[in-house]
């Protein structure tokens, strides 16, 4: 018996020797290659819960436009951006995160052997579309950012380049994108906003260059006016229908990162911050019970900003921000027609009134949050509120109404709120700084990108919350 076994084993070895042993080393879990469709959600979906954050690692905004209060820790109320080093997650999270997953899809696309050339076009175009998107919030975060050499991986050194340069080469590609997009596509579940819908991929172009043109408003007045009667003429947005939502699942892990730091975490650090709760009680406006819980006497009230607050003492966060699946809103009809209201009063060839579409900004916000045509219409008819009536100049009036309509989108509250000076915050409790106008360069381009971090700072004025940037002149 021990000799058949003996003699065996020689043929097994010979059997082995046929094939090719080489898969042994390849780890089915770990694939040498990812599908751009893979590389372009992944980086979607990080793009979408960035900017829906409320982790004081990485977003703050809320907070920096008092739309909500800390409880316990009240660092980021007080405008300390330093000590959780939080430049260095907004430079991680936007560079590494999402830019750059991005550009290999973008890649994988260009390179596909299976998808036809207008297929190529279009997903080139709207991934193309998504970094021009991230790169605005570098750009009106931080001033003077690394951009013609970013994203070239053996370049651990990239210089900076001029921040209104970037937003020019910006539109520029964003223009090259919307014309780039054909009726051929592959991205369909890929995308979690619009399933790869070109046509609503035109609209969400035209309604972000119309955004993009106003915020250069007040720094090249003529090019503005130039992109945003472009835009306006090519078809923005005209509904809630056509809003730009990301879909976050039930279930974790893709779930909404509202749910993940304020329910599942368990935690109890955030509360209605008392400056929006006022206001929005003092109008009556239908949207205090859709933004917010009642508080223990069964009223609305929130904590006064930048100091320590009893939890249980104050309104909280709806129900309906705090679902699981709640989506994340990167672009919607409310700020199109806030926009629109503001392009009408600089006497941009945009159609309409101020009125009208200030009146429809209200609406459409009042209506995405659950409440009806007939309150938005009730609220609209105070003298408070009405465009005739309100109180202060068109820049008063729209970025009242723009601030309350950007409920829960902190970081584009914080960006009108620098670029249109309204509403006028009032100081937190114990500042370390006045209104912070822009973010700090992060901690490690400090200590080694230095010659190039020294080099922007020195550009730009200074690298201080304090600096103005390019499109902030008033």
């Amino acid at each position: 018996m021990k000799k058949i076994i003996i003699s065996v084993i020689p043929l097994l070895f010979f059997g082995a020797c046929k094939k090719d042993i080489t898969s042994l080393n390849v780890n089915p879990k770990q694939p040498a290659s990812v599908p751009a469709t893979a590389l372009f959600t992944q980086a979607q979906n990080t793009l979408a819960s960035t900017l829906a954050s409320s982790n004081v690692y990485l977003n703050t905004f809320r907070l920096i436009e008092q739309q909500w209060q800390e409880t316990t820790y009240i660092t980021e109320s007080n405008y300390n951006i330093k000590d959780n080093k939080i430049p260095d997650g907004i430079w991680d999270a936007y560079y590494r995160d999402v830019l750059e997953p991005f550009e290999q899809a973008k890649a994988g696309f260009a390179a596909s052997k299976t998808l036809s050339a207008d297929e190529i076009k279009s997903d080139v175009a709207i991934t193309d579309m998504m970094q021009v998107y991230s790169y605005y919030y570098l750009v009106t975060t931080f001033g003077n950012i690394p951009y013609t050499d970013a994203l070239k991986v053996d370049n651990k050194f990239p210089k900076y380049d001029d921040a209104l340069t970037v937003y020019n080469a910006l539109l520029t590609r964003l223009d090259a994108d919307i014309a780039n997009l054909t009726t051929a596509q592959t991205l369909n579940n890929a995308d979690q906003i619009y399933g790869g819908d070109i046509a609503s991929w035109k609209l969400f172009g035209n309604s972000f260059k119309l955004k993009m043109g106003m915020t250069l408003a007040d720094a090249d007045n003529t090019k503005a006016k130039a992109v945003v009667e472009a835009a306006v003429a090519s078809g923005v947005f005209t509904s809630n229908a056509n809003n730009a939502n990301f879909k976050f699942a039930l279930n974790p892990p893709n779930t909404n990162p509202v749910w993940v730091d304020l329910v599942q975490s368990g935690r109890l650090d955030f509360i209605a911050s008392k400056t929006i709760v006022d206001n929005l009680t003092t109008t009556t406006d239908p949207r205090l019970a859709l933004y917010f819980t009642t508080d223990v006497s069964g009223s609305y009230s929130g904590g006064r900003p930048g100091t320590k607050n009893s939890y249980d003492a104050f309104s909280k966060p709806s129900t309906t921000l705090t679902a699981p699946n709640f989506p994340g809103l990167l672009l919607d009809y409310a700020e199109t027609e806030f926009n629109l209201a503001e392009a009408v009063e600089r006497g941009y060839n945009v159609g309409g009134t101020a009125a009208s579409h200030y009146s429809n900004g209200v609406t459409a916000s009042v209506l995405y949050w659950g409440g009806t045509a007939a309150t938005a219409s009730t609220y609209l008819a105070k003298t408070s509120v009405a465009y005739a009536t309100a109180t202060g100049t068109y820049k008063q009036k729209i970025g009242y109404q723009k601030w309350l309509a950007l409920y829960n989108r902190g970081w584009d509250a914080w960006i009108e709120n620098r670029r249109l000076d309204y509403p006028q915050l009032p100081a937190p409790a114990n500042p370390v700084s006045t209104f912070p106008v822009r973010f700090t360069y992060p901690v490690s381009e400090q200590n080694v990108n230095t010659v190039n971090y020294t080099d922007a700072s020195g550009k730009i004025g200074s690298d201080a919350v304090t600096t103005k940037l390019f499109f902030d002149k008033n």
